[in-house]
């Protein structure tokens, strides 16, 4: 295989757990050090002096020149295999992705790109909105800089939706500008502080956040951590009846975040919202382009569980889902 294809799944393939964001960017530099180089330029010893080529890159392009996979994407290959599902086909996109404009990793275009490359119809793009600082979340003023850089990934066949990951404040109130909101194309609504709140008032919070016109979906509801490099966190304690409700009565989807260190909502309460009627959507939550493909994780726990494709909006099509975003709008 081609030397610079090897190190770019690589990088695909590394960014899929966070703990090797650091890993991957390096296989993403030599790839890039490496664009444009002939044949004769990549087998040349001087290639190894070369900025951005350490060891490890220099044996996989050594290997992929020798006509063969590289030991160590072979091994990364067979380590990260997920089960193809039914339902994984039947995907046409992805709500929920974020870049470097908050805390995600690489640029929007190459979100973008990894998309496409994926045989994704559209991604929301989905940084975080202005109170979790931590994640360097958008004022109003950048979110709307933000928009014509996202629309203009767009292309024939693939369509990059406009969107934030806004936070659910105490009150259940969302942390943007509500004429922001209405502007753009995808709304996840999401709670990433006071997650220990008492139950009750946790109950009132997502309820509102599911009532606001402006959320399509509700994000990794219960914010628990079951495994990766942050550690673990309980769910919050909330009760999901009235919450699942109210996302059936606003048509807001319940999301299956892809993540395996979330496996958010728990199996439990994916029962309890298929009962309500709720609609879902499978997103990876993606903060690098490798990520995007955790959507197998997803949809292989969906198909798991029960989840019918036609209660997913993200097996639906490009005006489907638009018309779903636009029913309270």
């Amino acid at each position: 295989m081609a030397p610079r294809d090897a190190l770019l799944e690589i990088a695909t393939l590394l960014e899929r757990e966070r703990a090797s964001r650091y890993r991957s960017k390096a296989f993403r530099s030599a790839a890039a050090a490496i664009d444009g180089l002939d044949d004769a330029q990549l087998r040349s010893p001087a290639l190894r002096s070369r900025p951005g080529i350490g060891d490890t890159s220099f044996t996989v392009i050594t290997q992929a020149l020798e006509g063969r996979v590289p030991d160590y994407l072979a091994d990364l290959r067979a380590r990260y295999a997920v089960e193809a599902s039914s339902l994984r086909a039947l995907l046409r996109g992805d709500l929920h992705s974020h870049s470097d404009w908050s805390d995600g990793l690489t640029p929007i275009e190459d979100m973008a790109a990894a998309a496409v490359a994926l045989g994704h119809e559209y991604l929301a793009l989905t940084d975080h909105s202005p109170r979790l600082r931590v994640a360097n979340g958008l004022s109003p003023d950048r979110l709307r800089a933000q928009l014509p850089v996202v629309r203009a990934c767009s292309t024939g066949s693939f369509t990059l939706l406009t969107g934030i990951e806004v936070d659910i404040l105490e009150d259940g109130a969302l942390d943007q500008e509500p004429e922001l909101l209405g502007e753009l194309d995808i709304v996840v609504a999401s709670a990433h502080s006071k997650l220990r709140m008492e139950r009750l008032p946790m109950t009132r919070r997502l309820v509102a956040a599911a009532a606001d016109p402006n959320t399509d979906v509700l994000g990794h509801v219960t914010g628990r951590l079951v495994s990766g490099d942050r550690g673990t966190r309980p769910p919050s304690t909330f009760d999901p009846k009235p919450v699942f409700e109210a996302c059936a009565a606003h048509g807001v989807a319940v999301e299956i975040n892809s993540r395996p260190e979330r496996q958010d909502p728990p199996d439990e309460l994916v029962a309890i919202a298929l009962e309500a009627g709720c609609v879902f959507s499978i997103d990876s939550d993606a903060h690098a382009p490798g990520q995007l493909s955790l959507i197998d994780h997803g949809a292989a726990r969906a198909e798991h569980l029960g989840v019918p494709a036609e209660r997913i909006v993200t097996t639906w099509s490009l005006s489907r889902l638009r018309e779903w975003a636009a029913r309270t709008r």
